[in-house]
């Protein structure tokens, strides 16, 4: 249930139908300097975003600083040949979305001096380089950002919301939804409430939004002006899936076999969060084909693994909501429902709540002393709330029941009472979604029971066990049975500590996020595990590089907090391992083109025995092997590039492909020699619509001439 929205906040807040004055009512109520929160991601007002920061912009005197995680912006090609390719492709996908002004500024180092931008999570990789980001980052955990921003003195909200118009006739009002961003802004405002301060509130009407019910659902006192014009419906932000290569498909196979039925499940975006999607989907529709692709990659344990399919499903408590998660929800495998109840949840546990309200469960209920009759008008209304009972029992009628249930006369009048549905129910809780275009469509398009039980909520609720008004830490803990926490890492030490977050010279590639929270929890919850997954090379300025290595300088994760870790090579426990078997366990998971040095590093340091050797069966790790053993099932379709579709055309897709395989080589001197020497032996003919997508239909130059000659060999 939320909180009673602020005594001073209009009941009915005031429609604006032209940006520029509702740029004038915020300069008029914030008086001075103005900070700015704004949501991470999608629930940006791009628009009145952008005619507020032009106005400042205009106006030296007045100081903003905008608080934001995110700042998401269409993409642009880095070369000529990206550029041609992107176009079309960004103004069909992007649409109309409009990018912000402060992110252009912001990425070119020239924001005016009036203007600050604070981030606490950005654009992966997007940043790097670039001292101004650099040195306004903010690095703090995301269940922390609230008080963070309660801090820096926040006195301006603006959230882009969902809105469902009235029926005709009713006399109601519109209803507003937080849609993709409850996560942060409920609790600044009230926090901020509490302190006797009051935030300016403006919700910007998008109708593309999909309108979420549950806690998204806000009071229209929470908001103190409501903006709607033809241009703040606008395209959403929708990035394409990725393809899923190789590594990340073993990787989601190994995380699948991690995961226990009836149990819960975190997971991220990206290639890797649609690998493990994926791999739960063919372990619950083709389990004997999950079993042998296990075994086919070496593991050793496949026996102890989790391998059958799913009968009472997951329940999906993650921080962002991406689209694989909506995919096993379609699929019937996110399927458990957790309740706003602990005794509720205690019998749903056991298997004895049933679909719907019954004698029964209110039987159970009473004998927990969870329903003491007769009913109090409080108990009534947490019951009704909960959908124990209708609506229409009045406390008097509540009163009149018989206070036992033993007669056939005390069951009927009971019957009678009950709820015709649970309330308060969901299969997935999340904080914030974000995902490609028909993700969008999907949830626009849900029916309203699924759609009630997919409940978009704050990120204390989700990302912490502490109580937060929503839910005690009781609460929380029964809900979240055998979790699984899964985020990616982009390092590993030796000794377990994990680098995420930005480089050893302390440039910040992304943040922290949550990830510190779900590992946190995976420890503090008895039955849950912490796994963290990371591509066991990667490749940068230097060539090939192990992404496992001796030391690393900067830590996300320390090393007391190490516990699962997986590889495209296999799984490491290390949760309460030795350091030696520490070691052991991570050059078992390494690339073999690295474990000797790994072996001969950690020896130096006294944490490997000088005598221990390398087993022969550990040496196959590589990425030949693990194509050879996974082909099979990428031929057969079971692991398909695009296992939920892409927005790319097939031409478009082997341009990419041929384009990623040029990129590539721009930065290695040996395999652009080779693809040079290809193309001078003769190369294929090239449908002249690619050449015009690319712009070298009409080349000329030696340069273009020399790219088409390459684009042809790689083609």
């Amino acid at each position: 249930m939320l909180p009673t929205p602020p005594s001073t906040a209009t009941a009915h807040p005031p429609l604006l139908q032209d940006l520029d004055q509702a740029v004038d009512q915020i300069l008029a109520r914030v008086p001075g300097d103005i900070v700015m929160a704004i949501p991470l991601g999608l629930g940006k007002p791009n628009p009145l975003v952008n005619a507020l920061y032009r106005r400042l912009r205009a106006l030296p005197q007045r100081r903003l600083t905008i608080f934001t995680a995110l700042s998401l912006e269409k993409p642009v090609g880095k070369s000529d040949l990206e550029r041609q390719f992107l176009e079309p492709l960004v103004a069909r996908v992007f649409a109309d979305y409009p990018d912000l002004d402060y992110v252009k500024d912001h990425r070119a180092q020239t924001l005016p001096p009036n203007i600050a931008v604070h981030e606490f999570f950005l654009k992966t990789g997007d940043y790097l380089g670039n001292p101004v980001a650099q040195q306004g980052f903010v690095c703090t955990n995301y269940s922390f950002v609230v008080r963070d921003m309660v801090k820096l003195g926040v006195n301006l909200i603006l959230q882009a919301v969902a809105c469902r118009d009235a029926e005709a006739g009713s006399g109601a009002g519109p209803q507003l939804s937080l849609s993709c961003n409850p996560d942060l802004s409920l609790d600044l405002i009230e926090q901020l409430a509490a302190l006797g301060r009051q935030p300016f509130t403006v919700a910007m009407i998008n109708r593309q939004l999909p309108f979420m019910t549950g806690p998204a659902l806000v009071p229209p006192g929470y908001v103190d002006l409501v903006v709607e014009t033809p241009e703040t419906s606008h395209q959403l932000f929708a990035p394409p899936n990725a393809a899923i290569g190789w590594a990340d498909y073993a990787i989601g196979l190994h995380a699948a076999s991690l995961v226990k039925d009836g149990g819960t499940l975190q997971i991220g975006i990206g290639s890797l969060g649609d690998a493990i999607a994926q791999a739960l989907i063919v372990r619950h529709t083709r389990p004997a084909a999950f079993r042998q692709m296990l075994a086919g990659l070496g593991s050793q344990d496949v026996a102890a693994r989790e391998l059958a399919p799913f009968e009472q499903g997951l329940y999906g408590c993650s921080e962002m909501f991406v689209n694989g998660l909506l995919q096993l929800v379609r699929a019937g495998i996110i399927k458990r429902q957790v309740f706003q109840d602990e005794s509720l949840q205690r019998l749903a546990l056991a298997g004895r709540l049933g679909g719907t309200p019954s004698v029964a469960a209110l039987q159970a209920l009473c004998e927990m002393g969870a329903v003491q009759l007769p009913l109090g008008a409080r108990a009534l209304q947490h019951w009704q709330a909960q959908g124990l009972l209708r609506d229409t029992l009045t406390p008097e009628a509540a009163r009149a029941l018989p206070s036992d249930l033993d007669s056939p006369a005390a069951l009927q009048a009971w019957t009678a009472a009950l709820g015709p549905q649970w309330r308060q129910r969901a299969l997935l809780h999340g904080g914030f979604f974000l995902g490609p275009r028909d993700f969008y469509q999907t949830l626009r398009e849900l029916d309203e029971p699924l759609r009630a039980q997919i409940a978009m909520t704050r990120i204390g609720y989700i990302n912490e066990l502490y109580g937060d008004g929503l839910g005690s830490e009781t609460l929380k803990r029964l809900q979240r049975r055998d979790a699984r926490f899964m985020n990616t890492t982009m390092k590993m030490t030796l000794l377990g500590a994990a680098g995420s977050d930005a480089l050893e010279s302390g440039q910040v590639v992304s943040g922290v996020g949550g990830q510190y929270n779900f590992v946190a929890m995976g420890h503090a919850l008895p039955d849950a595990r912490s796994v963290l997954m990371l591509r066991a090379t990667h490749e940068n300025h230097h060539g090939l590089t192990s992404s496992i290595v001796w030391n690393y300088g900067n830590v996300t994760i320390p090393r007391h907090l190490r516990d699962v870790v997986i590889t495209e090579y296999g799984v490491a426990d290390l949760r309460g391992r030795s350091d030696s078997e520490v070691v052991q366990a991570l050059i078992r998971i390494a690339d073999s083109r690295f474990q000797e040095s790994l072996m001969r590093e950690a020896q130096a340091h006294g944490k490997l025995a000088a005598d221990w050797q390398l087993p022969e069966t550990w040496r196959q790790n590589r990425p030949e092997a693990l194509r050879e053993q996974l082909r099979p099932w990428r031929n057969e379709g079971v692991l398909p590039d695009f296992p939920f579709g892409t927005d790319l055309t097939d031409d478009e897709l082997k341009i990419v492909r041929a384009l990623k395989k040029l990129k590539h080589a721009s930065t290695h001197p040996v395999e652009l020699v080779g693809l040079i020497l290809r193309s001078l032996q003769g190369v294929p003919e090239v449908p002249e619509a690619y050449l015009e997508r690319l712009g070298l239909d009409q080349a000329n130059s030696f340069k273009q001439l020399f790219l088409k000659r390459l684009f042809a060999a790689n083609l």
